[in-house]
Order: C-alpha cells, then sequence, then structure tokens
C-alpha cells in the first residue's frame, strides 16, 4: 500500500494527490452534514415529508447540470487557467453557504434562504466534482495514462473512507452537538480545500497579455519636421515655437498611443469573446450531434427512465423510521455505513463474476432484486416482521446494506456503457452529461416521491396510506424491465 502511493506521489506530486483525495474525502464526508439537514428540516421546521422530499429535490438539482460546468471550464479560461479558478470558485460557494447556516440563526429558521443555500452549496460541490474529474483525465491523458485505474481507484478509495467517517460521525454529532456547530465543523473541509488549491499549479493554456503600447521608434513620424524660420529676430519665437510644438506633439502622441491601446483591447476582447463563442457553439454542437445516435440516446433514456417512473420515498421513511420506530441517530449513521460497506461489495462482486454477463439480464436482475427489497419496507411497515421475532433494527439493516449493493449492480452497467459510448474528442464532457442524466433522473424520482407522499397526505405523525405507497413503489420499479429493449443487445460488461 504505501509502495504503491509513493509511486503515485512520484508520478503525480503530493500536492495533486492531497486535493484530489481531500475533494473526494469531501464527497463522502457529506453525509455527516446532510444527516443534520435532514434533522434540521424535521424537527426544527417541521415540514413534512413531501415538503422535506421537494427541498431535497431542489438543493441537489446543481448535480443535474454537470455537463455545463464542464463546457464553461473547458472553453473559458479565467487568466489562462481553466481549472484551479473553477476549484477556486466552487470551494467559495460551498464554504461561505457552510457558514452562513452555521453562523445564522434566520438562515437555519427559514425554509426558503435554507432551500437556497443548499443550492448553492451543492453548486460549489457538483463544480468542484466536475473540475476533478477533468483534472484527473488531463493528468493520466499522456505520459502517465498507466497510473489511471490507480488514480480511480485512490479517489473511490477516498470517498469511501470520507463516507464511513461522516456516517458513524455523524450519528454522534447529532446526539451531542446543535446543528449550526455540525455546519461550521463541515466547513473546515471546505476551508482546506480552498487552501490547498493553492498549493497545486496549473500550466497557462494562453498568453493573456495584451499587446504593448507604441515604442518611441513609431512616434518619431508623428513630430514631423518642424521647419526653419529665418532671422536672428525670430530665434528665440523659433525656441519658443519649437517648444510648443513639441509639448503639443508629445501630448498628441500619447492620445494616439491611448487611443491605439483601446482599439487593440476593445479588439482583443472581441476576438476573445468570439473565441470563446466558438469553442461553446463547437462543444455543444458536437454533443448535440453524438446525442443523435441511437446507441447513445436509447440506453440512456432506458437509466433516465428507470429512475424517473420509481417514486423515491427515502425521506417519508427516514420520518417513518425516526418517529415511528423511534431509531437513532447514531443507529442511522451505522446502516448507512453498512450501505457503503455493501456498495464496495457489490462492486467487487460485479468485477469479479458479472463483467461477462449480458447488461439486458444484469440489470434486469437488479430490478427484481430492488423490487424485493422493497417489499421488506412493506414487512417493515406492516410490522410482519415483529411476528416472526425479527427486530425492526435487523430489518433496516439489512436493507440498506443489500438495497446499496444491488443498486451498484445497476450502477457498475450506467458507467460502462457511459464509457463504452464517448466518442472520442468529447469523452468527459459526453460522460458528465451521462451523469447528469442520471442525477436529473433521480432528481425527477425525488419530484414523483414527494408527489405521491402529497397525494397520499402522508405527514410526521400520519402515515396511514404508506404501506400503500410503499406498493405502488412495487409495482413502478418493475417497469423499466419492460423497455430494456433500449439497452444494446449484445452489451456486457467488456464490450458494447
Amino acid at each position: 500500500m504505501i509502495q504503491w502511493l509513493g509511486k503515485l506521489r512520484a508520478a503525480f506530486g503530493a500536492s495533486f494527490l492531497w486535493l484530489v483525495c481531500l475533494i473526494y474525502f469531501t464527497q463522502g464526508f457529506r453525509s455527516f452534514v446532510w444527516t443534520a439537514v435532514s434533522y434540521q428540516l424535521k424537527d426544527r421546521l417541521k415540514l413534512s415529508p413531501s415538503a422535506s422530499q421537494f427541498v431535497f429535490s431542489v438543493a441537489f438539482f446543481p448535480w443535474s447540470i454537470k455537463p455545463l460546468y464542464g463546457i464553461i471550464s473547458d472553453c473559458i479560461p479565467i487568466k489562462g487557467r481553466k481549472r484551479i479558478p473553477y476549484l477556486l470558485i466552487s470551494t467559495v460557494l460551498s464554504l461561505v453557504s457552510w457558514l452562513i447556516l452555521g453562523l445564522n440563526t434566520a438562515t437555519r429558521s427559514s425554509g426558503w434562504y435554507l432551500t437556497s443555500l443548499l443550492t448553492v452549496q451543492n453548486f460549489g460541490s457538483a463544480m468542484a466534482d466536475v473540475v476533478v474529474d477533468a483534472m484527473i483525465a488531463e493528468a493520466v491523458r499522456f505520459e502517465w495514462a498507466s497510473f489511471a485505474g490507480d488514480l480511480q481507484s485512490m479517489s473511490w478509495l477516498a470517498m469511501a473512507l470520507g463516507g464511513i467517517c461522516g456516517n458513524l460521525s455523524g450519528g454522534y454529532a447529532l446526539t451531542n452537538l446543535n446543528t449550526e456547530t455540525i455546519f461550521l465543523l463541515f466547513a473546515a473541509l471546505p476551508f482546506m480545500q480552498l487552501v490547498s488549491c493553492g498549493l497545486v499549479e496549473e500550466n497557462s493554456v494562453g498568453n493573456n497579455v495584451l499587446p504593448e503600447s507604441f515604442n518611441s521608434k513609431s512616434s518619431n513620424g508623428v513630430n514631423g519636421n518642424n521647419g526653419n524660420l529665418d532671422g536672428d529676430g525670430f530665434r528665440d519665437k523659433k525656441s519658443n515655437i519649437s517648444t510648443l510644438r513639441r509639448k503639443k506633439s508629445q501630448k498628441d502622441h500619447k492620445k494616439n498611443v491611448v487611443i491605439s491601446n483601446k482599439l487593440q483591447s476593445v479588439e482583443n476582447a472581441d476576438s476573445l469573446a468570439s473565441s470563446l463563442f466558438q469553442s461553446l457553439k463547437t462543444a455543444t454542437y458536437s454533443l448535440f450531434c453524438a446525442f443523435r445516435k441511437p446507441i447513445i440516446y436509447r440506453p440512456m433514456a432506458w437509466f433516465f427512465l428507470a429512475h424517473v417512473v420509481v417514486p423515491n420515498l427515502s425521506t417519508v421513511m427516514f420520518y417513518y423510521q425516526t418517529e415511528v420506530l423511534n431509531l437513532e441517530p447514531s443507529f442511522l449513521g451505522t446502516t448507512r455505513v453498512i450501505g457503503w460497506l455493501g456498495l464496495m461489495v457489490g462492486t467487487f462482486t460485479y468485477n469479479q463474476y458479472l463483467k461477462t454477463m449480458k447488461l439486458r439480464r444484469i440489470l434486469m436482475w437488479a430490478h427484481i432484486g430492488l423490487t424485493l427489497l422493497t417489499l421488506l419496507d412493506v414487512v417493515l411497515v406492516s410490522q410482519l416482521n415483529v411476528s416472526f421475532g425479527i427486530s425492526d433494527r435487523i430489518m433496516v439493516l439489512c436493507g440498506s446494506a443489500l438495497s446499496d449493493a444491488i443498486n451498484q449492480f445497476k450502477f457498475m452497467p450506467f458507467l460502462i456503457l457511459s464509457g463504452q459510448l464517448c466518442p472520442p474528442g468529447i469523452e468527459g464532457t459526453l460522460f458528465a452529461l451521462f451523469m447528469s442524466i442520471n442525477n436529473l433522473g433521480s432528481t425527477f424520482g425525488s419530484f414523483t416521491g414527494a408527489s405521491l407522499a402529497s397525494i397520499l397526505s402522508i405527514s410526521s405523525g400520519s402515515f396511514d396510506n404508506l404501506l400503500l405507497g410503499i406498493s405502488i413503489q412495487v409495482f413502478c420499479t418493475l417497469i423499466p424491465i419492460a423497455f430494456l429493449f433500449l439497452i444494446p443487445k449484445n452489451a456486457t460488461g467488456i464490450s458494447a
């Protein structure tokens, strides 16, 4: 392990590896603070489950437009640099949002202000995620291509470590600390990220220095020839006239230089704007042309549909688990840790045993498995498990671990197809678009779940119709199986 990290450090530099690991660790550690947000919405703001679900859906919308950040950072350098400036901007957005929420009571007590600041924070987190992915892609593009897998593995390891630490410490923090303190403690990570950005050097992609003004040699023609005046009587007068003319000439020269510089600055600005517009136009057109191909839009349509048609009732179940089952924050944090471990087991199982299986078959069994796990929620809500001597805690722990593992069986084919379908030249931007489609589908699924909870009048303290809502969710989970024809027939984990 130490030798492996030493090789990565020698290849990429300690500051670069530290920044990458810190950003991915922060992404995983977000569970530490978002658990506190869940309790803030439920206990302090007294929002209903559907209202809380709506807040989360709006707050996480910035993750659905990730290609926009990629295109902007690719096509619009800031002072000749495409990555570090945008990483600084994204970090500041995240840091300031958590500081305001931690220091200002009014922002925590208002649903509108809280939602707005959480959305701004997610803009920063999503942008940082895109930028660091681009930095990794650039770092391994040429001479360090052999380290691509190692760098990705290190990134996932850092995020998994962050997720485990965040969930374990989040439950303890909620029990012993108030919400504002948790927000301020989490702000330490974006602050460290902000400082770390200054340790990483980035080469300039162009020379932004404006052209220099005319030199003195080019101004000689401006002065011209003053001519001669005959007679000694005019000698003093000629001297005075020459002085006046020289001052006037120098003044005119300065005006000409200023005008020339202004004209050149305007021309440079117009040229830069034209170049940036052309870059944005080319990138957008390339994405449009790529996405018109059936081999690309058909599988992406399936993954989007698989999220949209299944109502997400996770926030409703959170309310049920805390209010009806009386599960403590520390226990819920432990269930999420089990979920992370289940995700890692799912990844290992897929890579070892399922890579050669047809993706259609994998996705079909994944949705059948998710349907069976949703039936576990039916058992939990109806309390049938108590009749068989199975505690609620065991049901929640098993459901969390198994659902994350099975969801990974569904997510891995998505990653594989996305990587295989990206045409050369726009891999990064198109992959970000694929991820955004997946995230946008999840957002719409959350809106669907919030709407379903509202229609069924499921609220805090009133879960009479929750069993009906979960039954609808069970049926909807089977719908994507009917559209698996959109997935390429012979696609596997090795070839599309």
